[in-house]
């Protein structure tokens, strides 16, 4: 990395902290400033919790169709069921499935955190 890109990076860094800090400052002076900013926090929070659970309803019936084709295929395979190929494409699938399982529980919590925060 190039000693000028990172005294950029430095320098661009310093000057975020310090907006951020000018920010928080004058949005805590000014009670008409801070009433907006805390209803755009809320708007963005809610536009991104509507984003999360469309997303998360997304996922959720993927991993169904998924689901449904491999059983279809399962059901429908002439392989015997405890062959070396069926065994390894079952357990491929069963890792597929938990970790589809485990983005929608992800998605769910947290869509749930935003609605409880949320909340007045």
């Amino acid at each position: 990395m190039n000693t000028d890109t990172i005294f950029q990076l430095l320098q661009q860094s310093f000057r975020v902290g310090v907006g951020l800090t000018a920010s928080v400052l004058e949005t805590l002076q000014d009670p008409q400033k801070r009433n907006q900013t805390l209803s755009e926090l809320q708007q963005e929070i809610a536009q991104k919790t509507e984003e999360w659970a469309i997303k998360g309803e997304i996922t959720e019936q993927e991993a169904r169709e998924f689901l449904d084709q491999w059983l279809k295929q399962q059901s429908s395979s002439k392989n015997p069921q405890n062959s070396p190929s069926s065994t390894h494409t079952k357990a491929a699938v069963d890792q597929e499935i938990q970790q589809l399982t485990e983005k929608i529980i992800t998605l769910r919590q947290e869509l749930e955190y935003l609605r409880e925060k949320k909340k007045p």
